[in-house]
C-alpha cells in the first residue's frame, strides 16, 4: 500500500508510471480463505477498489486470455494522459501462456487532434491575442506532460511575447532566452514577472494549474476575460471551448498564423531588475542559506538536473538562473516532502549521464532517508544538499507548533551506515562557507557513489520569499467556513 503514496504523487504531477501488483490466487476467494498482507476479510478487490482513485486505468486480471488487451489498455491510457496506470496479476497467472499481443503500434501510436476543433480553436486564438494590446505566454507544469515545450518555445519566438513560467515548470522554457522574464509567483516571484503578468490585457496560459500553493494562497490567481486557456486536450476562452485539441498541435499550429506583437517584451525592459550577484559570506563566518545557494547555484551546469524538496529548497531553487539544457525538478501539485530523495534516485537510475543534485531539509531527508544505501549500492554520484535547520521549516512559516520540532541526527555519519564498509558513499558536514566549498570540490570526485553535505543552519534562517508564501497560504487555510 505503501507504493500507492507514490501513484498518487505521479497522478497529481501527471507523470506515466506502470504500477504491477499481485493479487491473490484466484482459487481463494472462492474457497473463502483468509490471507496475509490484506485487511483480513474475504473481499480481495479494496486494491484495485483503491487503485482506481490514483490511476487513469486499473485493471485485475482474472483469466490469462485477457491479459494481452488490458495490458495494453493500461499501458496506452497511461501514455496518452501522462498519468499512472495499475495491473493485477493473479499469483498463480503470472506465467500463464496466452496469445502473443499484436503490433506494438496499438499501444504507441499518438492521439490525434480533431482537426475541424484545431482549426476553429486556431482561429478563436488568433482573434483573441490580435486584439490585445499586451499580450503574453504563460507556461504551466502540464506543458512537459503534454510533449509541448518544443511547441511552446516556436509559439513564443513567433509572437514576440514575454514569457514566464509557474513554479512547477520551471526550466520547460529556457531560462537564457530573452523572451524569458521569470518564474511567476505573486508576492514571491522572480525577476519581477508578476508586474508584467498582472499588468498584460492578454495571458495564454499553456497547461497551467492553479492551486492555493502556486497562487500563493488565491492571491495571484489571474482569471477573467483576459485569460486564454490551452489545457493539454481542450481550449477555452469566454464564449468557447474546443475539446480534443492537443496542445502541442494547438500550440504549433498558433505559431504558423499568429502576427508579431513585442509590446510586453518593450515594457518589461523598462522595469527588468538588474542581476545581482550574491556576495560571498566570510569563509570562516557560520553558514547561512544564502550561502548554500550560492554555492549550488556555481555547481550548476547544461547537464544538471536539480531536485528541490518541498519547503525552503522550494524558494532556494526557483531563484536560481538555469543554464540552458539545465533542468528543474518540484513536486508542486503533491507536495509530499521527502520526494526528493527517492525521486533523484529514480531519475539518476534512468538518467545516468545527467549531474542530479537535490535539496532537501532535514525534517524530508528522515522520511525517506532509506533510498540513500540504493544509490550507494549503485554507485549513483548522486549530490545532496541537506538542510538541517533542526524541523519543518516550512510549516513554522505557515502554522507553528511543538510537531514541526524533530529528532537531531548526525546526517554526515549516516552515509557510512549505509557504505557498511564497501561503498563509496561519502558524507561531510558543513559550518561554513570554507568548508562548504570543500565538501562541494569533494563531491565533484567521488564517482562512485552518492555524496551528502550536511549545511548546519539556524533554525530561524530560511529565505524572505518562504516567510511570504507561508503567511498568506496560512491565512488561505484559516478562512473561517463559509455561511451555508
Amino acid at each position: 500500500m505503501t507504493a500507492f503514496d507514490g501513484i498518487g504523487g505521479a497522478y497529481a504531477e501527471n507523470l506515466p508510471v506502470i504500477m504491477i501488483s499481485g493479487s491473490p490466487n484466484t482459487n481463494d476467494a472462492g474457497a473463502f480463505h483468509l490471507l496475509h498482507h490484506t485487511l483480513g476479510t474475504h473481499d480481495f478487490k479494496y486494491q484495485i477498489e483503491m487503485a482506481r482513485k490514483v490511476t487513469c486505468a486499473a485493471v485485475a486480471i482474472d483469466r490469462a486470455s485477457d491479459a494481452p488487451r488490458l495490458i495494453d489498455h493500461a499501458i496506452r491510457s497511461a501514455l496518452l494522459a501522462s498519468k499512472p496506470a495499475y495491473i493485477e496479476i493473479p499469483t498463480n497467472l503470472a506465467a500463464a501462456p496466452c496469445a502473443p499481443p499484436g503490433p506494438i503500434s496499438a499501444v504507441l501510436a499518438p492521439e490525434r487532434s480533431d482537426p475541424d476543433s484545431l482549426a476553429a480553436a486556431i482561429d478563436v486564438a488568433v482573434s483573441f491575442l490580435g486584439k490585445k494590446l499586451k499580450p503574453m505566454l504563460l507556461a504551466g507544469s502540464k506543458l512537459r506532460a503534454a510533449k509541448a515545450e518544443k511547441a511552446f518555445l516556436e509559439l513564443a519566438e513567433a509572437t514576440g511575447y514575454a514569457v514566464a513560467v509557474m513554479p512547477g515548470s520551471k526550466s520547460f522554457f529556457p531560462e537564457q532566452h530573452p523572451q524569458y522574464i521569470g518564474v511567476y509567483w505573486g508576492d514571491v516571484s522572480t525577476k519581477a514577472a508578476n508586474n508584467l503578468v498582472d499588468w498584460s490585457d492578454g495571458l495564454l496560459c499553456a497547461g497551467t494549474v492553479f492551486t492555493d500553493y502556486s497562487t500563493v494562497g488565491w492571491t495571484a490567481d489571474p482569471k477573467g476575460a483576459r485569460i486564454f486557456t490551452a489545457d493539454m486536450d481542450h481550449i477555452s476562452v469566454t464564449g468557447h471551448d474546443f475539446s480534443r485539441v492537443l496542445l502541442a498541435d494547438f500550440l504549433s499550429g498558433l505559431a504558423q498564423k499568429i502576427k508579431y506583437n513585442d509590446a510586453t517584451m518593450v515594457e518589461y525592459s523598462r522595469f527588468r531588475p538588474n542581476p545581482t550577484l550574491q556576495p560571498a559570506a566570510e569563509p570562516e563566518a557560520a553558514l547561512r542559506r544564502g550561502e548554500v545557494a550560492r554555492q549550488v547555484q556555481s555547481t550548476l551546469t547544461p547537464n544538471s538536473t536539480l531536485f528541490v524538496e518541498t519547503g525552503d529548497s522550494w524558494f532556494n531553487g526557483v531563484q536560481m538562473d538555469l543554464p540552458d539544457g539545465a533542468r528543474f525538478e518540484i513536486e508542486m501539485q503533491w507536495g509530499h516532502i521527502g520526494w526528493s530523495v527517492p525521486s533523484c534516485f529514480g531519475y539518476a537510475v534512468g538518467a545516468p549521464n545527467r549531474k542530479t543534485i537535490v535539496m532537501v531539509g532535514d525534517g524530508s531527508f528522515q522520511v525517506t532517508v532509506q533510498e540513500v544505501s540504493q544509490m550507494v549500492r549503485l554507485h549513483l554520484p548522486i549530490l545532496i544538499i541537506l538542510m538541517n535547520n533542526h524541523g519543518y521549516t516550512i510549516e513554522v512559516e505557515i502554522h507553528d507548533g511543538a510537531y514541526n520540532n524533530i529528532k537531531n541526527w548526525d546526517y554526515a555519519a549516516l552515509i557510512e551506515t549505509f557504505n557498511a564498509g564497501e561503498g563509496h558513499g561519502k558524507g561531510y558536514r558543513a559550518n561554513n562557507g570554507r568548508e562548504l566549498a570543500d565538501a562541494i570540490a569533494k563531491a565533484a570526485a567521488n564517482t562512485r557513489g552518492p555524496t551528502l553535505i550536511e549545511c548546519t543552519l539556524d533554525r530561524d534562517d530560511c529565505s524572505k520569499e518562504l516567510m511570504s508564501w507561508g503567511h498568506w497560504v496560512g491565512a488561505a487555510n484559516a478562512r473561517p467556513a463559509a455561511a451555508i
